[in-house]
Protein backbone atom coordinates (compact mmCIF):
# COMPACT_ATOMS: atom_id res chain seq x y z
CA UNK A 1 0.00 0.00 0.00
CA UNK A 2 1.57 3.41 -1.21
CA UNK A 3 1.30 5.89 1.82
CA UNK A 4 0.95 9.66 1.93
CA UNK A 5 3.77 11.76 2.98
CA UNK A 6 2.82 13.68 5.88
CA UNK A 7 4.40 17.36 6.93
CA UNK A 8 4.12 19.65 9.57
CA UNK A 9 3.12 20.88 12.13
CA UNK A 10 1.91 23.59 10.01
CA UNK A 11 2.73 26.85 11.84
CA UNK A 12 2.17 29.30 8.75
CA UNK A 13 -0.77 31.43 9.86
CA UNK A 14 -3.74 30.70 11.13
CA UNK A 15 -5.29 26.82 11.63
CA UNK A 16 -8.99 26.83 9.96
CA UNK A 17 -10.61 24.02 11.77
CA UNK A 18 -13.95 22.01 10.34
CA UNK A 19 -16.97 23.52 11.66
CA UNK A 20 -18.52 22.15 14.82
CA UNK A 21 -20.96 23.21 16.79
CA UNK A 22 -19.68 21.44 20.23
CA UNK A 23 -16.91 22.88 22.25
CA UNK A 24 -14.09 20.45 23.72
CA UNK A 25 -11.64 21.78 25.66
CA UNK A 26 -8.73 19.82 24.24
CA UNK A 27 -6.32 21.48 26.75
CA UNK A 28 -8.30 20.57 30.15
CA UNK A 29 -8.89 17.20 28.17
CA UNK A 30 -5.12 16.46 28.34
CA UNK A 31 -5.07 16.80 24.40
CA UNK A 32 -3.01 18.51 21.79
CA UNK A 33 -3.96 20.04 18.90
CA UNK A 34 -1.83 20.66 15.42
CA UNK A 35 -2.30 20.56 11.78
CA UNK A 36 -0.33 18.63 8.71
CA UNK A 37 -0.19 18.23 5.53
CA UNK A 38 0.01 15.05 3.43
CA UNK A 39 1.07 14.75 -0.37
CA UNK A 40 1.57 12.06 -2.82
CA UNK A 41 0.35 10.27 -5.88
CA UNK A 42 -3.27 9.51 -5.80
CA UNK A 43 -5.29 6.81 -8.66
CA UNK A 44 -8.84 6.70 -9.17
CA UNK A 45 -10.62 3.49 -10.15
CA UNK A 46 -12.64 2.15 -12.45
CA UNK A 47 -14.99 -0.82 -12.08
CA UNK A 48 -13.93 -4.16 -13.63
CA UNK A 49 -17.46 -5.18 -14.07
CA UNK A 50 -20.69 -3.65 -13.09
CA UNK A 51 -21.18 -2.24 -9.07
CA UNK A 52 -23.48 -4.68 -8.03
CA UNK A 53 -25.98 -4.19 -5.17
CA UNK A 54 -24.19 -6.70 -3.03
CA UNK A 55 -21.39 -4.32 -2.74
CA UNK A 56 -18.96 -6.89 -3.67
CA UNK A 57 -17.17 -4.27 -6.23
CA UNK A 58 -14.26 -4.86 -8.36
CA UNK A 59 -11.98 -2.28 -9.21
CA UNK A 60 -8.64 -1.51 -10.90
CA UNK A 61 -6.70 1.69 -10.81
CA UNK A 62 -7.39 4.25 -13.60
CA UNK A 63 -5.95 7.57 -13.50
CA UNK A 64 -2.79 8.99 -11.48
CA UNK A 65 -2.26 12.39 -10.28
CA UNK A 66 -0.77 14.15 -7.31
CA UNK A 67 -2.76 16.11 -4.37
CA UNK A 68 -1.46 17.83 -1.17
CA UNK A 69 -4.22 18.36 1.57
CA UNK A 70 -4.56 18.56 4.78
CA UNK A 71 -5.45 16.86 7.97
CA UNK A 72 -5.95 18.05 11.76
CA UNK A 73 -4.73 15.76 14.26
CA UNK A 74 -6.21 16.15 18.20
CA UNK A 75 -4.19 13.40 20.39
CA UNK A 76 -3.58 13.01 23.87
CA UNK A 77 -0.38 14.87 25.28
CA UNK A 78 0.65 11.90 27.09
CA UNK A 79 1.38 8.10 26.18
CA UNK A 80 0.27 6.44 28.48
CA UNK A 81 -3.86 8.41 27.85
CA UNK A 82 -4.05 6.78 24.44
CA UNK A 83 -6.12 3.74 23.92
CA UNK A 84 -4.42 3.00 20.80
CA UNK A 85 -6.60 3.58 17.95
CA UNK A 86 -6.87 6.37 15.59
CA UNK A 87 -10.31 7.65 14.45
CA UNK A 88 -9.70 9.34 10.76
CA UNK A 89 -13.14 11.20 10.50
CA UNK A 90 -13.87 12.18 5.75
CA UNK A 91 -14.89 15.52 7.05
CA UNK A 92 -18.23 16.09 5.50
CA UNK A 93 -18.75 19.44 2.85
CA UNK A 94 -22.52 18.97 2.08
CA UNK A 95 -22.85 22.62 3.87
CA UNK A 96 -19.96 23.92 1.01
CA UNK A 97 -17.98 24.44 4.07
CA UNK A 98 -16.04 22.02 5.78
CA UNK A 99 -17.40 20.20 8.30
CA UNK A 100 -16.65 17.37 11.52
CA UNK A 101 -19.74 15.56 12.47
CA UNK A 102 -18.70 12.86 13.72
CA UNK A 103 -16.25 15.09 16.24
CA UNK A 104 -19.72 16.56 17.07
CA UNK A 105 -21.26 13.84 18.10
CA UNK A 106 -18.75 11.94 19.84
CA UNK A 107 -16.01 13.68 20.18
CA UNK A 108 -16.44 13.60 24.18
CA UNK A 109 -16.21 9.91 24.25
CA UNK A 110 -13.01 10.01 22.17
CA UNK A 111 -11.14 12.40 24.64
CA UNK A 112 -12.65 10.51 28.14
CA UNK A 113 -11.31 7.24 26.45
CA UNK A 114 -8.11 8.19 25.00
CA UNK A 115 -8.46 8.02 21.04
CA UNK A 116 -6.27 10.11 18.37
CA UNK A 117 -8.46 11.77 16.14
CA UNK A 118 -7.54 12.74 12.25
CA UNK A 119 -10.02 15.26 10.76
CA UNK A 120 -9.05 14.76 6.86
CA UNK A 121 -10.15 16.78 4.12
CA UNK A 122 -10.50 14.18 1.55
CA UNK A 123 -12.56 16.14 -0.92
CA UNK A 124 -11.94 19.18 -3.54
CA UNK A 125 -14.41 21.05 -2.20
CA UNK A 126 -12.79 21.29 1.44
CA UNK A 127 -9.63 23.04 -0.45
CA UNK A 128 -10.61 24.85 -3.32
CA UNK A 129 -14.53 25.67 -2.43
CA UNK A 130 -17.40 25.54 -4.65
CA UNK A 131 -21.35 24.33 -4.64
CA UNK A 132 -22.43 21.93 -1.64
CA UNK A 133 -25.42 19.71 -1.78
CA UNK A 134 -27.35 21.45 0.67
CA UNK A 135 -28.22 25.16 0.29
CA UNK A 136 -27.29 26.59 3.98
CA UNK A 137 -27.64 29.76 3.40
CA UNK A 138 -24.52 30.56 4.14
CA UNK A 139 -21.24 31.58 2.60
CA UNK A 140 -18.66 28.89 1.69
CA UNK A 141 -15.37 28.65 0.29
CA UNK A 142 -12.04 26.27 0.06
CA UNK A 143 -9.58 26.40 2.95
CA UNK A 144 -7.36 27.89 -0.16
CA UNK A 145 -9.30 30.63 -0.38
CA UNK A 146 -9.78 31.40 3.08
CA UNK A 147 -6.08 31.35 4.64
CA UNK A 148 -3.93 31.61 1.63
CA UNK A 149 -1.26 32.66 3.94
CA UNK A 150 -1.60 28.98 5.38
CA UNK A 151 -3.31 26.75 2.64
CA UNK A 152 -2.71 28.14 -0.71
CA UNK A 153 -0.19 25.44 -1.08
CA UNK A 154 -2.70 22.76 -1.04
CA UNK A 155 -4.13 20.95 -4.54
CA UNK A 156 -6.90 18.30 -4.73
CA UNK A 157 -7.11 16.39 -8.50
CA UNK A 158 -10.62 15.72 -7.98
CA UNK A 159 -13.27 13.28 -6.02
CA UNK A 160 -12.36 10.37 -8.21
CA UNK A 161 -9.22 10.50 -6.21
CA UNK A 162 -10.63 10.71 -2.57
CA UNK A 163 -10.25 7.20 -2.29
CA UNK A 164 -7.24 6.52 -2.73
CA UNK A 165 -5.93 9.77 -0.92
CA UNK A 166 -8.05 8.60 2.60
CA UNK A 167 -6.88 5.23 2.19
CA UNK A 168 -2.61 6.33 1.72
CA UNK A 169 -3.20 9.22 4.64
CA UNK A 170 -4.48 6.16 6.91
CA UNK A 171 -1.54 4.09 5.38
CA UNK A 172 0.91 6.61 6.50
CA UNK A 173 -0.48 6.97 10.08
CA UNK A 174 -0.67 3.16 10.94
CA UNK A 175 2.73 3.12 9.53
CA UNK A 176 4.20 5.26 11.61
CA UNK A 177 5.44 7.40 8.44
CA UNK A 178 3.66 10.55 9.66
CA UNK A 179 7.24 11.51 11.18
CA UNK A 180 5.94 12.40 13.81
CA UNK A 181 2.39 13.29 13.56
CA UNK A 182 1.28 11.35 16.02
CA UNK A 183 3.81 12.23 18.63
CA UNK A 184 5.22 9.56 20.69
CA UNK A 185 2.05 7.55 19.73
CA UNK A 186 2.37 4.26 18.27
CA UNK A 187 -1.38 3.44 17.25
CA UNK A 188 -2.51 -0.14 17.15
CA UNK A 189 -6.12 0.40 14.80
CA UNK A 190 -6.94 2.29 12.81
CA UNK A 191 -10.58 3.47 12.39
CA UNK A 192 -12.68 5.37 9.44
CA UNK A 193 -15.83 7.21 10.45
CA UNK A 194 -18.04 9.32 7.96
CA UNK A 195 -21.17 11.12 8.38
CA UNK A 196 -23.59 11.20 5.65
CA UNK A 197 -22.06 12.66 2.67
CA UNK A 198 -19.13 11.44 4.05
CA UNK A 199 -20.61 7.91 4.82
CA UNK A 200 -21.73 7.37 0.90
CA UNK A 201 -18.14 8.18 0.30
CA UNK A 202 -17.14 5.61 2.81
CA UNK A 203 -19.75 3.41 1.59
CA UNK A 204 -18.27 2.51 -1.78
CA UNK A 205 -14.33 2.96 -0.16
CA UNK A 206 -15.81 0.17 1.58
CA UNK A 207 -16.98 -1.61 -1.14
CA UNK A 208 -14.49 -0.79 -3.46
CA UNK A 209 -11.39 -0.16 -1.52
CA UNK A 210 -11.30 -1.36 1.75
CA UNK A 211 -9.70 -4.97 0.51
CA UNK A 212 -7.85 -4.07 -1.33
CA UNK A 213 -5.94 -1.52 0.95
CA UNK A 214 -5.57 -3.65 3.67
CA UNK A 215 -5.24 -0.70 6.19
CA UNK A 216 -7.97 -0.04 8.48
CA UNK A 217 -9.53 -2.28 11.43
CA UNK A 218 -13.21 -1.24 11.14
CA UNK A 219 -15.68 1.14 9.88
CA UNK A 220 -17.99 3.75 11.76
CA UNK A 221 -20.74 4.37 8.93
CA UNK A 222 -22.43 6.80 10.03
CA UNK A 223 -26.06 8.18 8.65
CA UNK A 224 -25.45 6.25 4.90
CA UNK A 225 -28.39 6.45 2.48
CA UNK A 226 -29.77 4.04 0.20
CA UNK A 227 -26.86 4.35 -2.48
CA UNK A 228 -23.21 5.27 -2.54
CA UNK A 229 -21.35 8.00 -3.82
CA UNK A 230 -19.63 6.58 -7.42
CA UNK A 231 -16.09 5.98 -8.51
CA UNK A 232 -15.87 8.93 -10.19
CA UNK A 233 -16.63 10.90 -7.19
CA UNK A 234 -20.00 12.03 -7.49
CA UNK A 235 -22.08 12.00 -3.62
CA UNK A 236 -25.56 9.99 -5.15
CA UNK A 237 -26.68 8.52 -7.80
CA UNK A 238 -24.51 8.78 -11.04
CA UNK A 239 -22.34 5.93 -11.81
CA UNK A 240 -23.37 4.06 -8.61
CA UNK A 241 -26.40 1.83 -7.60
CA UNK A 242 -29.31 3.87 -6.21
CA UNK A 243 -29.58 0.85 -3.78
CA UNK A 244 -26.60 -0.94 -2.59
CA UNK A 245 -25.24 -3.13 0.85
CA UNK A 246 -21.99 -2.93 2.47
CA UNK A 247 -20.27 -6.20 1.24
CA UNK A 248 -20.49 -8.99 3.29
CA UNK A 249 -16.97 -10.61 2.56
CA UNK A 250 -14.70 -8.29 4.81
CA UNK A 251 -12.23 -9.23 7.28
CA UNK A 252 -12.94 -6.29 9.48
CA UNK A 253 -16.03 -4.90 11.25
CA UNK A 254 -18.29 -2.31 10.12
CA UNK A 255 -20.87 -0.55 12.16
CA UNK A 256 -23.74 1.50 10.24
CA UNK A 257 -25.39 4.29 12.89
CA UNK A 258 -29.17 4.85 10.87
CA UNK A 259 -31.26 7.62 12.27
CA UNK A 260 -35.13 7.70 11.12
CA UNK A 261 -34.49 10.12 8.91
CA UNK A 262 -32.01 7.89 6.81
CA UNK A 263 -34.67 5.00 6.59
CA UNK A 264 -37.23 7.75 4.67
CA UNK A 265 -37.57 8.59 1.13
CA UNK A 266 -35.13 11.53 1.25
CA UNK A 267 -32.24 9.32 1.89
CA UNK A 268 -33.56 5.61 1.05
CA UNK A 269 -31.50 3.57 3.81
CA UNK A 270 -34.89 1.53 4.34
CA UNK A 271 -34.37 -0.11 0.62
CA UNK A 272 -30.54 -0.84 1.54
CA UNK A 273 -31.28 -2.84 4.97
CA UNK A 274 -28.71 -5.95 5.52
CA UNK A 275 -28.81 -8.46 8.43
CA UNK A 276 -26.33 -8.63 10.72
CA UNK A 277 -24.22 -11.14 10.55
CA UNK A 278 -19.94 -11.72 12.61
CA UNK A 279 -18.47 -8.85 10.76
CA UNK A 280 -21.75 -6.00 9.96
CA UNK A 281 -24.16 -4.33 12.72
CA UNK A 282 -26.61 -1.48 12.39
CA UNK A 283 -28.32 0.46 15.12
CA UNK A 284 -32.20 1.88 13.53
CA UNK A 285 -32.29 4.75 16.67
CA UNK A 286 -35.63 5.38 17.43
CA UNK A 287 -36.28 8.75 17.97
CA UNK A 288 -33.82 10.47 16.15
CA UNK A 289 -32.86 12.71 13.05
CA UNK A 290 -30.26 12.88 10.63
CA UNK A 291 -28.99 16.51 12.28
CA UNK A 292 -30.70 17.83 15.39
CA UNK A 293 -30.69 20.12 18.13
CA UNK A 294 -27.23 18.45 19.41
CA UNK A 295 -25.56 18.82 16.30
CA UNK A 296 -27.46 22.29 14.76
CA UNK A 297 -29.63 23.56 17.57
CA UNK A 298 -27.95 26.89 18.14
CA UNK A 299 -27.98 28.15 14.91
CA UNK A 300 -31.46 26.26 13.29
CA UNK A 301 -33.29 29.63 13.01
CA UNK A 302 -30.38 30.77 11.06
CA UNK A 303 -30.75 28.12 8.57
CA UNK A 304 -34.99 29.09 8.26
CA UNK A 305 -36.06 26.21 10.15
CA UNK A 306 -39.33 26.72 12.15
CA UNK A 307 -40.47 25.11 15.10
CA UNK A 308 -38.67 22.67 17.42
CA UNK A 309 -36.01 20.44 15.50
CA UNK A 310 -35.66 16.61 16.74
CA UNK A 311 -34.13 17.42 20.35
CA UNK A 312 -33.31 13.04 20.42
CA UNK A 313 -30.87 10.90 21.77
CA UNK A 314 -28.71 10.94 19.09
CA UNK A 315 -25.64 11.74 20.22
CA UNK A 316 -25.96 9.35 23.12
CA UNK A 317 -26.29 6.50 21.18
CA UNK A 318 -24.06 7.19 18.90
CA UNK A 319 -21.34 7.34 21.42
CA UNK A 320 -22.32 3.80 22.78
CA UNK A 321 -22.07 3.06 19.28
CA UNK A 322 -18.15 3.85 19.07
CA UNK A 323 -17.36 2.24 21.84
CA UNK A 324 -18.76 -1.15 20.53
CA UNK A 325 -16.94 -0.71 17.85
CA UNK A 326 -13.84 -0.23 19.45
CA UNK A 327 -14.64 -3.38 21.75
CA UNK A 328 -15.11 -5.23 18.81
CA UNK A 329 -11.75 -4.55 17.09
CA UNK A 330 -10.03 -4.76 20.04
CA UNK A 331 -11.26 -8.24 21.72
CA UNK A 332 -13.78 -9.39 19.16
CA UNK A 333 -16.88 -8.79 21.29
CA UNK A 334 -19.62 -7.52 18.90
CA UNK A 335 -22.05 -4.80 19.29
CA UNK A 336 -24.92 -5.85 21.04
CA UNK A 337 -27.51 -6.96 18.24
CA UNK A 338 -30.91 -4.15 17.86
CA UNK A 339 -34.64 -4.85 16.71
CA UNK A 340 -35.20 -2.56 13.32
CA UNK A 341 -37.04 0.58 13.05
CA UNK A 342 -40.69 -0.69 12.37
CA UNK A 343 -42.36 0.28 9.14
CA UNK A 344 -45.88 0.82 8.69
CA UNK A 345 -44.58 1.31 4.17
CA UNK A 346 -41.75 0.17 2.83
CA UNK A 347 -42.06 1.53 -0.27
CA UNK A 348 -41.67 4.11 0.19
CA UNK A 349 -40.30 3.87 3.75
CA UNK A 350 -42.22 4.94 6.13
CA UNK A 351 -41.34 4.65 9.96
CA UNK A 352 -44.35 3.02 12.12
CA UNK A 353 -45.55 5.16 15.33
CA UNK A 354 -46.95 4.57 18.67
CA UNK A 355 -50.30 6.53 19.44
CA UNK A 356 -47.48 9.21 20.56
CA UNK A 357 -46.29 9.81 18.05
CA UNK A 358 -42.53 8.03 18.50
CA UNK A 359 -41.17 5.02 16.71
CA UNK A 360 -42.10 1.40 17.04
CA UNK A 361 -38.97 -0.82 17.24
CA UNK A 362 -35.13 0.11 16.57
CA UNK A 363 -32.76 1.09 19.69
CA UNK A 364 -34.88 2.04 22.42
CA UNK A 365 -33.55 4.67 25.26
CA UNK A 366 -35.76 6.82 27.72
CA UNK A 367 -36.52 9.89 25.39
CA UNK A 368 -39.28 7.15 23.38
CA UNK A 369 -39.31 4.59 26.35
CA UNK A 370 -40.20 7.58 28.53
CA UNK A 371 -41.14 10.47 26.41
CA UNK A 372 -41.82 13.75 27.22
CA UNK A 373 -42.20 14.81 23.33
CA UNK A 374 -42.72 13.11 20.32
CA UNK A 375 -39.57 12.95 18.35
CA UNK A 376 -39.50 12.26 14.72
CA UNK A 377 -36.51 12.05 12.13
CA UNK A 378 -39.22 13.79 9.51
CA UNK A 379 -39.78 17.29 9.59
CA UNK A 380 -42.52 19.01 9.42
CA UNK A 381 -44.50 20.00 5.66
CA UNK A 382 -43.18 22.25 3.81
CA UNK A 383 -39.41 22.33 5.28
CA UNK A 384 -36.81 23.34 3.10
CA UNK A 385 -34.07 20.64 2.37
CA UNK A 386 -31.73 21.36 4.90
CA UNK A 387 -34.20 21.62 7.38
CA UNK A 388 -36.06 18.31 6.08
CA UNK A 389 -32.55 16.71 7.73
CA UNK A 390 -33.49 17.94 11.22
CA UNK A 391 -36.74 16.45 11.85
CA UNK A 392 -39.09 17.42 14.35
CA UNK A 393 -39.97 17.60 18.25
CA UNK A 394 -43.49 17.64 19.74
CA UNK A 395 -43.38 18.32 23.40
CA UNK A 396 -46.89 16.82 25.17
CA UNK A 397 -49.20 18.89 27.45
CA UNK A 398 -49.63 18.89 30.94
CA UNK A 399 -52.60 16.54 30.40
CA UNK A 400 -50.56 14.04 28.68
CA UNK A 401 -47.80 13.90 30.77
CA UNK A 402 -50.33 13.36 33.68
CA UNK A 403 -51.47 10.89 31.73
CA UNK A 404 -48.94 9.01 31.52
CA UNK A 405 -47.13 9.24 34.65
CA UNK A 406 -49.51 10.94 37.14
CA UNK A 407 -47.08 13.51 38.70
CA UNK A 408 -43.25 14.54 38.31
CA UNK A 409 -42.01 12.09 40.58
CA UNK A 410 -43.98 8.95 38.61
CA UNK A 411 -41.82 10.48 35.26
CA UNK A 412 -38.34 10.37 37.14
CA UNK A 413 -39.21 6.82 38.34
CA UNK A 414 -40.00 5.65 34.37
CA UNK A 415 -37.63 7.68 33.42
CA UNK A 416 -34.64 5.77 35.72
CA UNK A 417 -36.51 2.59 34.71
CA UNK A 418 -35.72 3.48 30.76
CA UNK A 419 -32.58 4.62 31.63
CA UNK A 420 -31.74 1.33 33.33
CA UNK A 421 -32.69 -1.05 30.43
CA UNK A 422 -31.07 1.40 28.00
CA UNK A 423 -28.37 1.21 29.62
CA UNK A 424 -28.01 -2.39 30.18
CA UNK A 425 -28.93 -3.02 26.50
CA UNK A 426 -25.48 -1.68 26.20
CA UNK A 427 -27.48 1.46 24.00
CA UNK A 428 -26.35 3.63 26.26
CA UNK A 429 -22.99 4.35 28.53
CA UNK A 430 -22.90 4.19 32.18
CA UNK A 431 -20.90 7.23 31.82
CA UNK A 432 -23.65 9.18 30.98
CA UNK A 433 -26.28 7.71 33.10
CA UNK A 434 -25.83 10.38 35.55
CA UNK A 435 -26.74 14.07 33.23
CA UNK A 436 -29.58 11.83 31.63
CA UNK A 437 -30.50 11.30 34.85
CA UNK A 438 -30.33 14.62 36.18
CA UNK A 439 -31.96 15.53 33.21
CA UNK A 440 -35.44 14.03 33.98
CA UNK A 441 -35.04 15.55 37.28
CA UNK A 442 -34.71 18.81 36.15
CA UNK A 443 -37.51 18.78 33.90
CA UNK A 444 -40.92 20.23 34.66
CA UNK A 445 -44.21 20.13 33.60
CA UNK A 446 -45.75 22.80 31.47
CA UNK A 447 -48.29 24.94 33.30
CA UNK A 448 -52.11 24.20 33.49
Amino acid sequence: MITAELSGPITTGRLLAPVSPIAIDLAASGYVEEEFFASGTAASYRAQRGLGADGIWSVAPDDRAGYRTRLVVRRPAEEAAFNGTVVVEWLNVSGGIEASPDWSYVGHEMVRQGYAYVALSAQALGIDGGTGLVDTGFPGSGLRHRRPERYDTLHHPGDRYSFDIYGQVAAALRDGAGGGVLGALRPGRVLGVGESQSAMFLTAYVNALAPLHGVFDGFFVHSRGGGAASLDGVPVGEGAPRVVRIRDDLEVPVFVFETETDLGMRLDYGRARQPDTDRFRVWEVAGTAHGDAFLVGPVAHLLGCVGLINDGPHHVVAMAAVRALQRWVVDGTPPPLAAPLALASSDPPVVSRDALGNALGGVRTPDVDAPVSALSGEAPPGASVVCSLFGQTTPFDRATLTRLYGDESGYVAAHARALDEAVAGGFVLADDRGPLALGAQQFRWPAE
